[in-house]
């Protein structure tokens, strides 16, 4: 139910860079993704592997969308057994049925990228610790190890989840079974990691646009992890809620106990330590590695805390005594949750919903015979080879069909001024505001080739996309 939630609608909003970037690197031969993974988004290269597969029965947007629909569904049958685990069936059931509702949810499910598949890796592992801590054969040190490594293979950052790993394996373990096994199996899980950060550190270029953030940004934590504010306001303070009752409480996953939430061994309060470090352990790493090293925060990454705010909550609200009113308080959240960003899973499920407007781009190209187009980033150009029809106008700077090996962009000439000499009118699309164009080079070089504008679009959101038309100095034309 939480696959179809995210899925439902997102077949009105466009596709966006990022996803035309998926169809650009899962379409390539393994010869051509291997050298593209040497150049740029090497970090990527599990999740191009299996939309290189996935792409050979078709490329049609929900087709493309649909593995992390799916994956969402992982994720929340998971958190639904984690949450029984750790309390109750009516924990797990709501901290499940509060994931689905979340907008962020709804917008990564239906999200041809791989934060969907990192969220499920995760919610995995913490399911997979907790089976550990239950019984600690020699199987499930096994299917720890996996479960860690898929952590690492999902998405780089998702590995800033598994510190919060640690307060239960150090308090659930004997020191020798702590040495022995469980840093070895999470050693071996790492591996990926170790792998694709090497690679990701040799392409620090491809991270260049991410701006330097401050504490500040922290504030905006709970809207992003829900994916609107009030409703993000709101599930944080009773996840913050739920923390408390636990470690106050230190009831874990014990069935034995008549009273459910009554003071236990202090290894018991491990649970609720590794739940909030889950919660605002990665927000807070990103943010330290950002100041100290290079700027890396960038909220999509953060997204694999998005389940941790929804199992704390249902972990709250199932701790509300008699059951009846667990039950009821529960369905409360879920629609205060849900109404509360419903004006965003509007927005998200709109033709803009990812906020870059392809169709309505090539809507507003109204080519003449003899027009040209132009693009300010000649990876742009994959919106339209995706959503144009053929001929739509022509493509004079474009020297291959085929994207670069090393980039999404595309083998454009230099000569714009000799490309667009017998031209009288260019069609100038780029992503980004109408200002953004003033400073793109190929926006200059149409100008300075002797072309003013005479009418332009945005398509609302940032960054959005421009589609301008410019007509050669004493044309005639006017200003539409």
């Amino acid at each position: 139910m939480a696959g179809a939630a995210a899925l439902s609608g997102s077949g009105a909003s466009s596709l966006n860079g990022d996803e035309l970037a998926t169809i650009s690197a899962a379409s390539r031969s393994l010869a051509g993704l291997w050298e593209l993974a040497r150049h740029i988004d090497g970090h990527f290269l599990p999740y191009y592997l299996f939309m290189h597969l996935w792409t050979q029965f078709g490329t049609a947007e929900l087709w493309l969308r649909l593995p992390s629909a799916l994956a969402i569904g992982v994720a929340a049958g998971f958190l639904a057994d984690l949450g029984r685990r750790l309390h109750s069936g009516r924990a797990g059931v709501t901290a499940a049925a509060l994931f689905a509702v979340l907008p962020s949810v709804s917008y990564y499910g239906a999200f041809a990228r791989p934060y969907a598949f990192a969220a499920a890796a995760v919610v995995f592992s913490f399911w997979s610790l907790h089976r550990l801590t239950g019984a600690t054969t020699r199987r499930g040190w096994v299917l720890y190890g996996v479960s860690v490594a898929l952590v690492c293979s999902t998405h780089l950052f998702a590995v800033l989840t598994l510190p919060a790993h640690l307060p239960v394996l150090v308090s659930a373990l004997r020191r020798r079974e702590l040495l022995t096994r469980a840093l070895p199996a999470m050693a071996a899980g790492c591996v990926p990691a170790l792998v694709l950060g090497l690679v990701g550190y040799g392409e620090r270029h491809a991270v260049s646009w991410i701006q330097e953030r401050g504490p500040e940004v922290l504030l905006k934590f709970p809207k992003m992890a829900a994916g609107a504010e009030t409703a993000g306001v709101v599930v944080f303070a009773v996840a913050l809620a739920g923390v408390a009752l636990m470690w106050r409480r230190g009831r874990v996953g014990d069935r034995a106990h008549a009273h459910p939430w009554e003071p236990r061994e202090p290894r018991e309060r491990a649970w609720p330590a590794a739940l909030g470090a889950w919660l605002v352990g990665p927000p807070l790493l990103l943010l330290t590695v950002s100041l100290l090293v290079t700027p890396l925060y960038v909220d999509r990454y953060l997204f694999v805390t998005s389940p941790a705010l929804a199992l704390l909550a249902g972990l709250a609200v199932a701790a509300v005594r008699p059951p009846v009113a667990a039950v009821t308080a529960g369905c409360l959240l879920v629609a205060v949750a849900a109404v509360a960003g419903l004006d965003r899973h509007t927005e998200l499920r709109a033709f803009n919903g990812r906020f870059e407007d392809f169709p309505g781009a090539v809507r507003r190209v109204t080519a003449r015979e003899g027009d040209a187009i132009v693009f300010g980033q000649s990876s742009v150009r994959a919106g339209f080879d995706y959503y144009a029809p053929p001929g739509l106008a022509d493509d004079p700077l474009r020297l291959s069909p085929a994207p670069e090996a090393g980039g999404f962009g595309f083998p454009e000439r230099t000569d714009v001024a000799e490309a667009l000499r017998d031209r009288r009118r260019v069609w100038v699309v780029w992503r980004g505001s109408r200002a953004a164009g003033e400073k793109l080079p190929r926006v200059k070089a149409v100008r300075e080739a002797g072309f003013k504008p005479v009418s332009s679009w945005h398509s609302a959101e940032l960054p959005g996309l421009t589609v301008a038309l410019f007509t050669r100095s004493g044309s005639g034309a006017t200003r539409r």
